[in-house]
C-alpha cells in the first residue's frame, strides 16, 4: 500500500501529516484520530478457522530484509551489529525512515509508523520485515493496518516485546504465521542465529547430483536440565504468545490472543512478582490460561522482589508462577530461553508443537515456513 493511498485510507482528518498538529500525530483522543480508528475496526476482516494459515517463504541468500520500527526508535549504533551479520549471512538490507526520527518515546509518529509497515508489506523486494527494537507503541497503530492486505502480502515479521501485540494481531486476523525472535537490536550470538536460521531458512543438506531436492522439514526441538517442570505431561498445540505485559495490555480488544487449545508462551523482563502474580491472575479471570494445552514459561529477567514500601514481604518469581499455572492442571516448563535474554529461540506463532514438560523438551513439529 503506498502512502499516499494508505494515508487516504485513514480519513482526511489525519491524511496531511505536514500540517497536521503534534497532538493528533499522538493520538491524543481527538475526534479525527477516534473517528478512524472506529472506521477501520468496523471494516469486516477476513479470519477464523476456516482459512488456512499461510506460510511465508523461508529466507535464502539474496533475500531482503527490511527493518523499520513500529514501536519505538533506535541510536544508528544499536543496529550496526545485527545489520553486518545478517550482510553477511547473504542478506540485502533496507532501512526504514522510522528508525532514528525519535518521537518523544516513539520512533515516528503513528500514521508515519503504520504507513512504513504497510509499504514494507507491499514491496515485492522486501521479503521479512525485521522490527528494529520493541520499547512502546505497537498498540498505537493496530486500527490503521490492513490485515487483508497483510494476508494478500505473506512475509516473514519478527520481533519480541512489544511487536508482541503487532504478531499476535497479524496471526489471529491475518492467519499468517509470524515470528517471536530477535529485533535488530539483539545480540545476534551462535545460540540465537542458530535458531533464527532453523526456524526462517530452508535446511541446507548435502544433494547428490542424480536426487530430487530434500523439503522434508525436520523438527526444532529444544531441551534443557536445567528449565523447572511446573506441571507434568505432554501437550500439543499451536503456538501463541510472547510478552505477558503486551498480551494483558490487548485483552478486551480485537486484537486480543486465542489460546484455545494452544500451547502458550509467555516472558517478560523487569516485572516485580505481584506484577507478573496480576498479570497472570488477569489471563485467568479471561479464561485465556484454562483454555491453553500446555504454557511454556521463559526467563523472566530481572522479575524477582524488590524491597518496595508495603511490599517488604515478597514471594519469590518462582512461587509466583507455581500457584498460578500448577493448578490448572496441564503440562508447563519454565525457563525457556526466549524473550528479553541475550541468547533467544525464534518461535513461530500459529505452527503445530510439543511439550514434554516432564522430559523438560520443547519441539516446533510443523514447517514454519514455505521451502520455495
Amino acid at each position: 500500500m503506498k502512502r499516499r493511498v494508505f494515508l487516504h485510507t485513514i480519513g482526511a482528518g489525519i491524511s496531511t501529516i505536514g500540517i497536521a498538529s503534534n497532538d493528533m500525530l499522538a493520538g491524543n483522543g481527538r475526534n479525527e484520530f477516534v473517528n478512524a480508528t472506529e472506521s477501520i475496526l468496523s471494516k469486516p476482516t477476513s479470519s477464523g478457522s476456516d482459512i488456512i494459515s499461510l506460510l511465508p517463504s523461508a529466507l535464502k541468500k539474496g533475500s531482503t530484509i527490511g527493518i523499520t520500527a513500529p514501536a519505538s526508535g533506535v541510536d544508528n549504533g544499536e543496529i550496526q551489529e545485527g545489520i553486518a551479520l545478517l550482510k553477511a549471512s547473504g542478506y540485502s538490507i533496507v532501512l526504514g525512515n522510522t528508525l532514528t526520527r525519535k518521537f518523544g518515546y516513539l520512533s515516528a509518529p503513528d500514521t508515519e509508523r503504520a504507513a512504513e509497515f504497510m509499504e514494507f508489506v507491499e514491496r515485492p523486494d522486501i521479503d521479512c520485515i525485521l522490527c528494529a527494537r520493541g520499547g512502546y507503541g505497537v498498540m498505537r497503530i493496530l486500527p490503521m493496518l490492513d490485515f487483508n492486505v497483510i494476508r494478500a502480502n505473506p512475509k516473514i515479521i519478527i520481533g519480541y516485546s512489544d511487536i508482541t501485540a503487532l504478531l499476535v494481531a497479524i496471526t489471529k486476523l491475518s492467519n499468517i504465521i509470524t515470528y517471536h525472535g530477535p529485533v535488530a537490536s539483539s545480540t545476534f550470538d551462535s545460540f540465537t542465529v542458530d535458531y533464527f536460521k532453523k526456524a526462517l531458512c530452508k535446511p541446507q543438506v548435502e544433494q547428490h547430483e542424480d536426487s530430487a531436492p530434500n523439503d522434508e522439514f525436520v523438527p526444532i526441538t529444544f531441551s534443557d536440565s536445567r528449565m523447572t517442570t511446573l506441571s507434568e505431561g505432554v501437550a500439543k498445540g499451536r503456538l501463541t504468545g510472547g510478552n505477558l505485559s503486551m498480551i494483558v495490555a490487548t485483552l478486551g480488544t480485537p486484537y486480543e490472543i486465542d489460546t484455545k487449545d494452544s500451547l502458550l508462551f509467555l516472558e517478560d523482563i523487569a516485572e516485580e512478582p505481584y506484577r507478573i502474580d496480576r498479570m497472570l491472575t488477569q489471563l485467568w479471570l479471561a479464561g485465556k490460561l484454562q483454555q491453553c494445552s500446555g504454557i511454556i514459561l521463559g526467563q523472566f529477567k530481572n522479575c524477582e522482589a524488590k524491597r518496595i514500601p508495603g511490599f517488604e514481604v515478597s514471594f519469590s518469581l518462582q512461587e509466583v508462577l507455581e500457584s498460578r499455572i500448577t493448578s490448572l492442571g496441564i503440562p508447563a516448563v519454565y525457563g525457556l530461553p526466549i524473550g528479553h535474554v541475550k541468547s533467544k529461540m525464534t518461535i513461530p506463532l500459529g505452527v503445530m508443537a510439543e511439550l514434554n514438560a516432564g522430559g523438560k523438551s520443547f519441539t516446533i513439529m510443523e514447517r514454519p515456513v514455505a521451502f520455495t
